[in-house]
């Protein structure tokens, strides 16, 4: 009836009337939540890396969350405990100075200046590529990990874009010296893929394809002689997405049978796997899993630590991570996703959910428990309905069936179509997705992950484009592809044929990076801001070591703006004292200011220019002065109407 007859009105005050009875239930809940969760019997330990400030903004939102955005997060990321935090490395360094004018160092600084000890602050590393993406020399290896543990880092993840494990050797060496732990990943990559007609077409030129590479045995091998290189923890590196339920738990299983160290598993959503790989690791043993907080997961991005926490309970595993915390970090995590919703390709934000005070439905709660089910029975298709199902419920992408199909990264995939868009000549990208393993194979098979995956990825494009245009294949060749079929990269997994590398690099051997053609970028004195050095200390100059087209253009504007800031500070002082010595003179009598003024003409300068801060020409004997000038002045002065 109120409705009817005052529309508005009663509509305001109904779904008031709704919010006040939903928080009133809500608090309801989260009493009986926490007395049910503080009831479950723990049997073991699941620890949580949270990747939410470095992989999830970079995964979903190209590593634009600002400096002050994360500053809002951070006491609440002190109170939520997690085991470890990864803020650092990667595309931050890079991105960071290119896009939002700031410091790197000094954002690992201030969130370690907040979270302390309660939490590892971790960085990922490239190993020899470091945060670049080409090999550099021991001394600026050295010098950026040792400079990270300073600036607060505790683990350094360490990988090798091929998997070989003697380009992360001095990494691991620098970060234990320095204090630091040595977190060494093997990256999980799938063999090429080839369709019937090229596996014939091979067969008939007489060119063995090669057989299957990248199966449990090889990962295992990998970590093993990592551990044997001085390796703390080991983390099955998934950047993709693209290891299946099945075979993250027998990775999983055989690492913690054969090493004995503590596993972690790290993967991504984008082709429906994500979620189930968590599971399936977990099952098996796994000590660590890496999630982002429930804004900031799911797609391209790691699974939902929320979704990872639930299971964790109907496990009986204790994260031992604040969950009120999480509810609120969640929340400030929406807000900072709005503001940054121009980066934001998906626009599709998860259900709103808080884990300490909203029950699942019945049935939702029912597929936890069946993919628990099917996880310890090893039923793979089953298991990803059912996780696919979860990712569903809480509003999660899709599925990406093209990457599913390509079994390629993601952000390869859309690296190629972008550079084919450029051009005008999307409809190639079939072309192209064939030519990739074709391509990959020629060059000695590296794994599909940064850089290499987009070293492999630009290339086949220019495969592609060179025999459309009615060119030889391979007349165009990028340089990093050159780099990485001559060796400077290290060394792949298969042997690069001796004819092939000829014909791209113009010999038959392989050459290793060769240190002493390395040139460290310039470090000019820049005269018009004072005469500093663009790069006055250790850590601007490694900026400009791994970033010199980046750091170049930040550094001088950095210190443009610090000697404007101290030509401004230097004036206003000046202004400060005249204004001063001003103020003090218009407090001083007319008398005596009249005084002071013939003493002055006397004196030229003297007590005058103190008082009113002129400038006046140096003092002349009284003897030169102008007699005439000086009796008009006296003759001038008004007399005095006092009577003595």
């Amino acid at each position: 009836m109120l409705l009817e007859l005052f529309p508005l009105v009663a509509k305001g005050y109904l779904e008031g009337k709704r919010k006040v009875e939903f928080e009133a239930q809500r608090e309801a809940n989260r009493k009986k939540i926490a007395a049910e969760r503080a009831a479950i019997k723990r049997t073991g330990r699941l620890k949580i890396r949270d990747l939410t400030l470095r992989d999830g903004q970079q995964s979903l939102f190209a590593t634009r969350v600002p400096q002050a955005e994360i500053e809002t997060v951070l006491p609440l990321y002190k109170d939520a405990n997690f085991y470890a935090m990864e803020v650092w490395g990667g595309a931050i360094p890079d991105s960071v100075m290119r896009y939002l004018n700031e410091d790197p160092w000094h954002r690992l600084e201030s969130i370690k200046e907040v979270i302390g000890d309660v939490s590892h602050l971790t960085a990922l590393s490239r190993g020899r590529n470091l945060f670049g993406y080409s090999p550099y020399p021991e001394s600026v290896i050295e010098g950026f990990n040792k400079n990270a543990v300073k600036s607060g880092l505790g683990i350094m993840r360490i990988f090798d874009c091929l998997n070989d494990v003697k380009n992360m050797e001095t990494t691991i060496r620098y970060m234990k010296e320095a204090g630091g732990i040595a977190d060494c990943a093997v990256c999980y990559t799938v063999d090429p893929k080839f369709t019937r007609k090229q596996r014939w077409k091979a067969l008939l030129a007489g060119k063995k394809l090669p057989k299957k590479i990248f199966d449990v045995d090889y990962f295992v091998n990998k970590a093993k002689q990592m551990e044997a290189m001085g390796a703390d923890m080991i983390t099955v590196k998934d950047m993709a997405g693209l290891i299946p339920p099945s075979l993250s738990g027998k990775i999983i299983k055989r690492l913690k049978k054969e090493i004995d160290l503590p596993i972690d598993f790290h993967t991504h959503c984008t082709p429906g796997y994500g979620l189930g790989a968590v599971l399936m690791a977990i099952v098996n043993g796994v000590d660590i899993v890496d999630t982002n907080i429930l804004n900031f997961a799911g797609g391209p991005a790691a699974p939902a630590f929320e979704i990872i926490q639930i299971f964790a309970d109907k496990l009986g595993l204790d994260t031992g991570v604040n969950l009120e915390a999480v509810v609120e970090i969640n929340k400030e995590l929406k807000g900072i996703r709005e503001r940054i919703a121009e980066f934001d390709s998906y626009k599709m934000f998860p259900l709103e959910f808080d884990i300490t005070a909203d029950y699942l439905p019945k049935e939702i709660d029912s597929l936890f428990d069946k993919a628990i089910e099917l996880a310890k029975a090893d039923k793979e298709e089953e298991l990803l309905e059912v996780c696919n199902a979860i990712d569903k419920f809480f509003n999660f992408p899709a599925p990406n069936e093209e990457v599913k199909a390509a079994e390629i990264p993601g952000g390869m995939y859309t690296n190629m179509l972008a550079q084919l868009k450029s051009l005008g000549l999307e409809d190639l990208l079939p072309t192209v997705l064939l030519k990739v393993p074709e391509v990959r194979v020629a060059a000695g098979c590296p794994p599909l992950v940064t850089p290499s995956s987009q070293i492999i990825g630009v290339q086949a494009v220019n495969y592609v484009l060179d025999v459309n245009s009615g060119k030889a294949p391979y007349t165009n060749v990028n340089n990093q592809f050159f780099n990485l079929v001559k060796g400077e990269y290290g060394e792949t997994p298969i042997d690069i044929d001796p004819e092939y590398r000829h014909k791209i690099c113009g010999q038959s051997e392989a050459t290793d990076f060769d240190v002493s053609k390395y040139q460290s970028p310039e470090n000019p004195v820049l005269d018009e801001f004072g005469g500093v050095k663009l790069a006055e200390n250790e850590k601007e100059m490694l900026l400009l070591e791994l970033f010199p087209t980046v750091a170049g253009p930040f550094l001088k504007n950095r210190k443009a703006d610090a000697y404007y800031e101290k030509v401004n500070a230097e004036e206003e002082e000046k202004q400060r004292i005249i204004d001063e010595k001003k103020a003090a003179y218009r407090a001083i009598p007319a008398e005596e200011k009249e005084a002071m003024m013939l003493k002055g003409l006397y004196s030229m300068g003297g007590d005058s220019t103190q008082a009113t801060g002129e400038i006046t020409q140096p003092e002349e004997k009284e003897s030169k002065l102008d007699i005439k000038t000086k009796e008009m002045l006296m003759a001038q002065k008004p007399k005095s109407r006092l009577v003595g």
